[in-house]
């Protein structure tokens, strides 16, 4: 069993055990939990325990991956995953409590802070109480074994998980009250991807690069610098190696899982990337694959609720097709048979039937799809999420790109540039996510749109604005070498006679283009002019 197993680097931790296979299966757990992989790390654990029953910090491995973390907080279990995680979590943890003595510093310090994390056999009224809770025990611990990464590590992880995806205020770009942001950079230098300074987080996602050949999330993370730093074909890159490195455990496993989640997250990312980098069939293709590894039989699996958390992985598809233009793709769609099930999807689709029938010329037919869409919505509930935004949020914006897009057909310009402004302030107010829950940042269809009606000075401020070149958006907020806001505003400079400025901004999108697979005049395929 012990024999052929997933690549996974060479790090390794020295336990208490005197089986070799023990140790062998622990070590694997530890990665796989370091790699978001919870369930096979679970698995990892019990492999442990077999080979040892009595091997102490494999019992708090098997404990530890059942609860919470940075991307499941609490909240998200729902109530029989959250009875049956913490009632088999909760006996782990006196298990590994019963063989405690005689371990290794470092193991001791992890068990010993572990029933604070699983403090009854049934969940509390309050479990941010025992988030609060684990977090102090693990910094005794780390006071106590400063020295060990692995204390380090779940220290940090402690911490994170207080105020998950809340660690950086980044308007103001400082710490968010009440986070323990501070303490957690003096132990883990890496939580730097929503602060002002993402570009300090390369080095640590350089290293990571493939470090863990098989696993796919953690080939996938440095993507997260890659984007804030607007190298999108390293976001590409890193992604292609991520779904390539899951590959291996979807075989083993299938997609009946939780860490489908995270594989869907790595081609979604990889799409994201490939959209701002001009490269159609790299997000359309990648788009198609995500929909393929998304069974439906999963997708009514209720208890985690999948369709929540997964289904709306599947619309992701119609973000590209508006991205590039694809209008008679669009129209050409049919609609999922199952609305309620695919009730995100289908909004999605009557969104961009809206928007394309609006660019073609039938006004009469977009409104209809608005209509349609606007029924779909209807049925959204607000459970159904996209990593961290609901998915009623994300159709809000949805829905004023829309009557932007159709009122600007009927040549209400005031009425469209009101909607357009109206989209960019709900989509500025999505909360933090990579990628963005708005793929295509509102500001490309508003800038492009006024500039193709000669409002030059105002989508000058609004390609800045996304660029990045003026700091009026938080830095995490940017999409810093972005081509299709380059091309806006290189025209902006040209209109504007900044003839040494618009120069260098040319040469800037020449290099670009060399990677990109369709043709980009504009910030948006909505101009025609």
């Amino acid at each position: 069993m012990a024999d052929s197993f997933y690549d996974l680097g060479s790090y390794q931790v020295a336990i208490t055990s005197t089986s070799e296979n023990a140790q062998l299966w622990f070590n694997r757990g530890l990665i796989l939990c370091y790699g978001f992989n919870h369930q096979e790390a679970y698995e990892c654990f019990k492999f442990a325990l077999d080979a040892d029953p009595d091997c102490a910090i494999a019992h708090w491995g098997k404990a530890y991956v059942l609860g919470c973390n940075y991307n499941k907080p609490w909240e998200a279990f729902d109530p029989e995953d959250a009875a049956r995680s913490v009632r088999e979590a909760f006996k782990a943890t006196q298990e590994a409590t019963k063989r405690k003595e005689g371990t290794l510093p470092f193991e001791r310090a992890l068990i010993d802070a572990l029933p604070s994390r699983y403090q009854s056999e049934g969940p509390a009224g309050d479990m941010a109480q025992w988030v609060n809770d684990f977090a102090n025990a693990m910094r005794k611990a780390y006071a106590q074994v400063p020295e060990s990464l692995e204390v380090a590590a779940i220290f940090a992880e402690a911490m994170m998980n207080r105020t998950p995806w809340q660690l950086w205020d980044i308007k103001s770009g400082n710490a968010a009250p009440g986070a323990d942001t501070t303490e957690i950079l003096r132990v883990l230098e890496t939580a730097l991807e929503m602060s002002a300074h993402p570009e300090r987080g390369l080095p640590a996602a350089n290293a990571l690069r493939k470090l863990v050949p098989d696993a796919g999330h953690l080939n996938h993370m440095p993507s997260h610098i890659d984007v804030l730093v607007g190298d999108y074909e390293a976001a590409i890159d890193a992604n292609t190696a991520g779904i390539e490195a899951d590959t291996k455990f979807l075989a083993k496993r299938g997609p009946h899982n939780f860490y489908t989640l995270y594989r869907c997250h790595n081609y979604h990312f990889k799409i994201y990337g490939a959209m701002f980098a001009g490269r159609y069939q790299a997000a359309i293709d990648t788009a198609e694959q995500m929909i393929e590894t998304l069974p439906e039989e999963l997708l009514r699996v209720e208890s985690p609720p999948m369709a929540d958390w997964l289904e709306s992985f599947v619309s992701v598809k119609q973000h590209v097709l508006v991205r590039f233009g694809r209008w008679h793709d669009i129209i050409g769609q049919a609609l999922p048979s199952d609305g309620t099930l695919f009730c995100v999807t289908t909004a999605m689709i009557w969104y961009a039937k809206a928007v394309a029938h609006g660019v073609l010329g039938d006004l009469a037919e977009a409104k209809r799809c608005a209509a349609e869409f606007d029924n779909a919505v209807a049925r959204v509930p607000e459970s159904r999420t996209l990593f961290n935004n609901k998915c009623v949020d994300i159709l809000a914006v949805a829905r004023e790109m829309m009557l932007g897009e159709i009122t600007y057909r009927e040549t209400e310009y005031a009425r469209a540039f009101e909607h357009l402004r109206s989209a960019v302030a709900l989509d500025d107010a999505l909360p933090y996510d990579e990628p963005w829950g708005w793929m295509q940042p509102a500001r490309h269809a508003l800038g492009a749109l006024l500039l193709e009606q000669g409002h030059m000075e105002e989508s000058m401020v609004v390609y800045e604005t996304d660029l990045g070149l003026n700091g009026v958006l938080p830095r995490p907020c940017q999409h810093p070498n972005n081509i299709w806001s380059l091309k806006g505003y290189q025209e902006c400079l040209r209109r504007s006679g900044r003839a040494e400025e618009s120069e260098q901004v040319a040469q800037k999108i020449g290099s670009l283009e060399s990677g990109c697979d369709v043709a980009i005049q504009f910030s948006c395929y909505c101009r025609k002019q």
